[in-house]
C-alpha cells in the first residue's frame, strides 16, 4: 500500500490557491505520474486527433493491459486523502475530449480556457474560497453548450461566457461572490457527475475514461434518469494513476451540496456507485479519494468516523491484482452487517447476487419512481451484466430496502390531503348554513 507522503509527491496541484505566492500557475502544473502522448497524437481545439483509438480504448486488449482497466498499477495505491483542499469548483464547458491539448488552460488557440485560467491566477491572491477550474465537455444547443460555466457547490450555471467577459466574470462571480449581470445565474437541480477522459494528458483517463461515461449513460437512460443525473467528460482533474477517476456532486443526507471523489472506478462498478452513492447518499469507502471542503487530515478522519460507526474495520485498498477487478468488496456504509478479511481484501460475508436493487433505486433528492417496466428493464440488464464473459459474483452487505416505506407515506400524504379537502368542505357548508 501507498502511503500518504508517496501520494502527496505524486499529486497534482491544480487548483487556484489564495494564499500561495507561487507566481507560476497551479493550472498547468507539470505531473510526476503522467503518460503524455507524443506530438504526433497531440490535437487541438481547432482540429481532431488523427487516431482516437485510444480515447476508446479502440486498440483492444492491448490498449486496456497497459492502460486500461487490467494495467499492472491498476487499484496498487491508497485513494484516501488524495484530493487536495478545495471549496468551490468551476466548469468551462468547452469543445470535446477528442481535441483537448495536454494544457488546454494553457494553449495558444483555446483561447477562452487560456483566459479564464489566466484571470484566476492573477487574481488568486483576491479570491476568497480556494478554486478550481477544470473543461468539461460542450456542445451547443444543449444543457452544457460552450462557453457555459457550471460552479459547486453553489449549483449555479452562467451562460455563454466569451474571451470579452472574463475579467469581468472573474471580478464579479470569483472575487466578490456575487452575480455576473450580463448572465442571470440559473439554479441547478439533481447530480452532475464528471469523469476525466483526458487522454492527450494521459493515456489511463483515455482509455478509461469513456467507457466509465458511456456505461453511465445507458444506466441513465435505461432507469429513466434524464434530467436527474448529468454526465460529463472533463479535462484533467488531478491523479492520473487512479484513473477511472469520477467526481459526484449533488445534495447529501444533510440537504448540503457536497462534491465526492472517487478513483479506480470500472464500468462494472457503475450500477453500484449510481445505487449507493446517488440514490441513498452512501459513500463507496473502498473507491473514495476524498472531499471538496474537506483538508487532507480531514478526509482520513471522516473516513475512519464512517468505519467506526458502521462497524468495519481498517480497509485495504487499491492492492487488488487487474484479475480481482469487480470481484467482492465491502463499503463501511452498509450498515448491519459485519465484514470479514478474506484474501487480504475486505469482503463481505453476505451474498447476494445483484449490486443493485431496482425497487431501492428512488434518488433520495427527488424520489424518482420507477415503473415496472423500468424495474424489469433494469434487472435484465444487471442479469446480462453479472452472466457475461468473465463476470463475477459481486459481495455486497445487503442493504436496508426503503421502497416500501415511501410508497407507505406518498399513501399517508394522499389521505392527508383527502381528509383537508373534506375538512374545508365541511366547514363551508357548516358556514353557509349558519348565514
Amino acid at each position: 500500500m501507498a502511503s500518504s507522503s508517496n501520494n502527496n509527491n505524486k499529486r497534482d496541484s491544480d487548483f487556484i490557491n489564495p494564499n500561495t505566492s507561487s507566481s507560476s500557475s497551479p493550472i498547468t502544473v507539470s505531473d510526476a505520474d503522467s503518460y503524455l502522448l507524443d506530438s504526433s497524437q497531440i490535437g487541438s481545439a481547432s482540429g481532431s486527433f488523427q487516431n482516437e483509438g485510444f480515447l476508446s480504448g479502440g486498440d483492444g486488449g492491448a490498449a486496456d493491459s497497459e492502460f486500461g482497466f487490467s494495467r499492472p498499477d491498476f487499484r496498487q495505491a491508497e485513494l484516501v486523502s488524495s484530493v487536495d483542499f478545495y471549496e468551490r469548483h468551476v466548469f468551462l464547458c468547452y469543445k470535446n475530449p477528442q481535441v483537448w491539448p495536454p494544457r488546454i488552460e494553457a494553449a495558444e488557440f483555446d483561447r477562452l480556457p487560456r483566459l479564464l485560467a489566466a484571470a484566476l491566477a492573477a487574481r488568486k491572491n483576491d479570491v476568497k474560497k480556494q478554486t478550481r477550474l477544470t473543461i468539461c465537455e460542450g456542445h451547443d444547443g444543449t444543457e452544457t453548450s460552450n462557453g457555459d460555466v457550471l460552479i459547486f457547490p453553489d449549483m449555479i450555471r452562467y451562460r455563454r461566457l466569451t474571451h470579452f467577459d472574463v475579467d469581468t466574470f472573474v471580478e464579479e462571480v470569483l472575487v466578490k461572490d456575487g452575480e455576473w449581470l450580463p448572465g442571470n445565474p440559473e439554479a441547478l437541480t439533481g447530480w452532475y457527475i464528471f469523469v476525466c477522459c483526458h487522454g492527450s494528458r494521459d493515456r489511463r483517463c483515455g482509455v478509461c475514461g469513456p467507457a466509465i461515461v458511456s456505461r453511465l449513460r445507458e444506466e441513465i437512460e435505461s432507469n429513466g434518469l434524464q434530467g436527474k443525473v448529468s454526465v460529463s467528460p472533463c479535462s484533467h482533474i488531478g491523479g492520473h494513476k487512479f484513473a477511472g477517476n469520477v467526481i459526484i456532486f449533488g445534495l447529501n443526507t444533510n440537504k448540503k451540496v457536497s462534491g465526492h471523489w472517487y478513483g479506480y472506478v470500472t464500468p462494472d462498478d457503475v450500477p453500484l456507485l449510481l445505487e449507493q452513492h446517488v440514490a441513498k447518499g452512501e459513500i463507496m469507502d473502498w473507491l473514495w479519494r476524498g472531499q471538496m471542503g474537506l483538508s487532507e487530515d480531514e478526509q482520513k478522519a471522516s473516513q475512519e468516523h464512517r468505519l467506526s460507526v458502521n462497524g468495519g474495520t481498517d480497509m485495504e485498498r487499491g492492492t487488488k491484482s487487474s484479475n480481482d477487478v469487480g470481484t467482492s468488496t465491502c463499503g463501511s456504509q452498509l450498515e448491519g452487517t459485519d465484514c470479514c478479511r478474506a484474501n487480504g481484501n475486505i469482503s463481505c460475508c453476505q451474498n447476494t447476487q445483484l449490486p443493485v436493487d431496482a425497487d431501492n433505486f428512488i434518488l433520495h433528492q427527488e424520489n424518482t419512481e420507477f415503473t415496472s417496466e423500468k424495474k424489469k428493464s433494469f434487472r435484465r440488464q444487471i442479469s446480462r451484466s453479472n452472466s457475461g464473459k468473465g463476470a463475477r459474483t459481486r459481495k455486497v452487505c445487503s442493504m436496508p430496502t426503503w421502497y416500501e416505506s415511501w410508497e407507505r407515506e406518498d399513501t399517508y400524504a394522499v389521505l392527508a390531503v383527502i381528509g383537508a379537502v373534506v375538512s374545508v368542505a365541511y366547514a363551508y357548508n357548516c358556514y353557509r348554513q349558519l348565514k
